[in-house]
């Protein structure tokens, strides 16, 4: 649903005119009209106005049911299968644990810089 019908579907069943806005709100009635009528894309400073004299949450500007919806569920990250853990990464990662966890202080500095430095180098264009 374009937001400018669903502003003029909202003020309409309130029974609120455009004037009534205008008066709320310090919006030109000639501006509410192009909103609704889909000349005009609202700010968000437009829609709090708006939420505020339709006296309704904002979020009922977007949706027409009593109370938002429900949001989709997020993964944890035990469920999100990570790089590494699975398969020929894991078996490449288990390869790069052992042969770190035998190298020396120094070792593993010069490993580190070499590692910044080919992060650094360009790769060739093809």
């Amino acid at each position: 649903m374009i937001i400018g019908q669903r502003l003029r579907q909202i003020r309409e069943e309130k029974k609120i005119s455009q004037g009534d806005i205008e008066r709320k709100t310090g919006l030109l009635r000639c501006y509410i009209s192009r909103i609704e009528n889909g000349h005009t894309v609202p700010t968000v400073e437009t829609l709090q106005k708006f939420a505020h004299a339709l006296e309704v949450p904002m979020y009922q500007l977007f949706y027409d049911s009593e109370k938002p919806p429900e949001l989709p569920k997020r993964k944890s990250t035990e469920d999100v299968a990570m790089w590494g853990d699975s398969g020929e990464d894991a078996r490449i990662l288990a390869k790069f644990r052992l042969l770190f966890s035998r190298l020396n202080e120094n070792d593993l500095g010069l490993v580190y810089l070499i590692a910044q430095k080919m992060q650094r180098r360009k790769l060739p264009s093809r």
